[in-house]
């Protein structure tokens, strides 16, 4: 499954998810946007550990801002704090539930949790796919959950529908050859046009 913690940037290949962590000023303000915008300045860098200690420096007002929430994810998952990415993750979909990113993590953080597992992921990004009908990101990770548990013709029923809502067969397509959960379904891929 894809996952928002890429090395060098948190949002590689998620534009739509980049969008909704824009900063908002709004809520936020100096000196806590501040240490905000660096946190995403290091995370961009690929140093999760400095990125938090930005996040550190904010005040606890805003620790459960949506945007402060997406960043300390971003965080805790470039150190691979599974538990804690969990946790904010569940957060972010308690304050911003119509951010289909929070769903996102917390699917991809519970899969890497002890006691948490493909299934689990699964059942909890599930009700997002009617939810953010748009977001080609939720069936491409449910067609990898799929292939994981053995459900290859759904797995290939949902990485359909990702191509459909992405618009871009041939984006998808790429990205489902890079993903060693799609592995099963890899021959199958590559005959698409």
């Amino acid at each position: 499954s894809i996952g928002l913690h890429q090395r060098h940037d948190p949002f590689r290949g998620h534009p739509q998810l980049r969008a909704e962590t824009q900063l908002t000023t709004k809520k936020i303000e100096p000196p806590d946007t501040h240490h905000l915008r660096a946190a995403v300045g290091w995370l961009e860098l690929g140093n999760h550990v400095e990125a938090g200690e930005e996040i550190a420096r904010l005040s606890a007002a805003n620790l459960n801002h949506p945007d402060v929430l997406e960043i300390r994810w971003a965080v805790c998952a470039g150190g691979q704090s599974w538990e804690a990415a969990a946790e904010v993750a569940e957060s972010l979909v308690a304050v911003a539930p119509e951010r289909s990113s929070g769903w996102v993590h917390r699917a991809y953080a519970v899969r890497r949790i002890h006691g948490g597992g493909l299934e689990r992921a699964e059942k909890l990004l599930l009700p997002a796919l009617d939810k953010f009908p748009k977001e080609s990101i939720i069936p491409f990770n449910l067609a990898c959950y799929a292939a994981q548990l053995g459900r290859l013709d759904q797995a290939w029923e949902r990485l359909h529908k990702a191509m459909e809502t992405e618009g871009d067969v041939n984006g998808i397509k790429e990205r489902a050859l890079s993903d060693k959960d799609l592995e099963p379904l890899w021959e199958r891929i590559q005959s698409l046009g």
